[in-house]
């Protein structure tokens, strides 16, 4: 089966993490991130997801699943240490149409977390449908040295640029081709090298 890559807006959806230990808590960030409204159904929690909960980061309930906690949820994490409950989230959202992840569990999953590497709004996200997390965290790694951080300003100033030239063309054609010329590789390095000067300039003020 092939699937269907997108990039979701989570902003203020309801979004379901059932399990309380080290692989739910690893789940949380990226919701986090997304702004996403996070419910956290569980007995008992780790120091990480409680941490979250007293900040308000997240919303824990102190009880085991059941059906009635997928009300209004637009995605669900199952992330326990007992398969027959992640089964049963599944099956519960399945019935719902609501998406689900079972960790570590591939034949019980609507989505799969890729392995994402982030700078600022640029997000490069590789997936291998489940089949090798492995090689999906090496090209992770590969790729975090490829894009470093000085990729986050970068994608600031294109955006700002976009912005401004969209605002001031009447020429859509033009506009574009334009944009491309300004994320070439040669602008690239044009900005890193201006953006360089720049801070030398004002660290010998």
């Amino acid at each position: 089966m092939s699937l269907f890559p997108m990039f979701v807006k989570l902003r203020d959806r309801l979004c379901i993490v059932v399990g309380g230990g080290e692989v739910a808590a690893s789940k949380i960030p990226g919701l986090v991130i997304a702004e996403a409204r996070i419910r956290v159904i569980a007995p008992e929690v780790n120091g990480s997801i409680a941490a979250s909960a007293q900040e308000g980061r997240v919303e824990w309930r102190r009880k085991f699943f059941d059906p009635a906690d997928l009300d209004g949820a637009f995605l669900v994490v199952a992330a326990t240490n007992v398969p027959d409950v992640n089964h049963g989230v599944y099956d519960e959202a399945e019935a719902r149409g609501i998406f689900c992840n079972a960790v570590d569990d591939p034949d019980y999953c609507h989505f799969y977390y890729p392995s994402v590497v982030r700078r600022g709004e640029l997000q490069i996200a590789i997936s291998t449908e489940g089949l090798s997390p492995a090689l999906a965290q090496r090209l992770r790694s590969e790729l975090e040295v490829q894009f470093g951080p000085e990729y986050e300003p970068w994608i600031k100033w294109l955006g700002a640029a976009r912005k401004f030239l969209r605002g001031a063309k009447d020429d859509p054609e033009e506009t574009k081709k334009l944009l491309h010329q300004l994320a070439r590789r040669e602008m690239f390095e044009k900005f890193l090298h201006e953006r360089a000067e720049g801070q030398a300039s004002r660290s010998g003020r």
